[in-house]
């Protein structure tokens, strides 16, 4: 521990309540504004991360397909009630 946080420690052992839930609220907010954001990220910076997912398959085509298998799902949950 470095001795400017155990002067502050010992500093802070001296005070009420009252001045106690101010320190609080001043770190709280300090450590608010430290906290790291998520870096934004350009889309560029994904190519090439999943390569050949739909193996050359037009994008649309697959979605379609998707849907259909959803709604066979769908139809087989409510004819099996």
């Amino acid at each position: 521990m470095s001795p400017l946080l155990q002067q502050v420690l010992q500093e802070i052992d001296r005070l009420t309540t009252e001045e106690l839930l101010e320190v609080i609220s001043h770190t709280t907010e300090q450590l608010k504004r430290q906290t790291v954001k998520p870096k934004k990220r350009k889309l560029s910076e994904f190519r090439g991360i999943a390569p050949n997912l739909l193996e050359g398959r037009d994008a649309q085509d697959w979605v379609n397909e998707l849907r259909g298998e959803w709604e066979e799902r769908e139809k087989r949950i409510f004819e099996g009630l």
